[in-house]
């Protein structure tokens, strides 16, 4: 299993979008497509202040960072232009169910 961890913090005011296209964002995560990543934990992050969704946390498992790059730019917040930014990075999991085991 070769994880990445995939952090995108949402455009100031995007919540409108956010929740116009989350259902197509969700099925999209759930469902396997025609690409080669599979959804291992997904959530939205909150502010802290407000308790609203700004972002997204993804847990992916995939051949590489270019298979991960192709699968987030077909996402519906992305094409929705809900992202303000995005960051991928190779992720090992130290502690809980999808750690290796010691």
């Amino acid at each position: 299993m070769t994880l990445f961890a995939v952090w995108a913090t949402d455009h100031e005011g995007a919540l409108p979008a956010r929740e116009a296209v989350r259902p197509a964002h969700r099925a999209r995560l759930r469902e396997p497509g025609d690409h080669a990543v599979t959804v291992v934990l997904a959530g939205p992050t909150l502010d802290g202040a407000a308790g609203a969704m700004n972002g997204t946390l993804l847990i992916v498992d995939a051949a590489d960072i270019d298979a991960v790059q192709r699968f987030v730019q077909g996402d519906p917040y992305v094409t929705a232009g809900v992202y303000r930014s995005v960051e991928i990075r190779p992720f090992v999991c130290g502690l809980g169910p999808l750690a290796p085991p010691a």
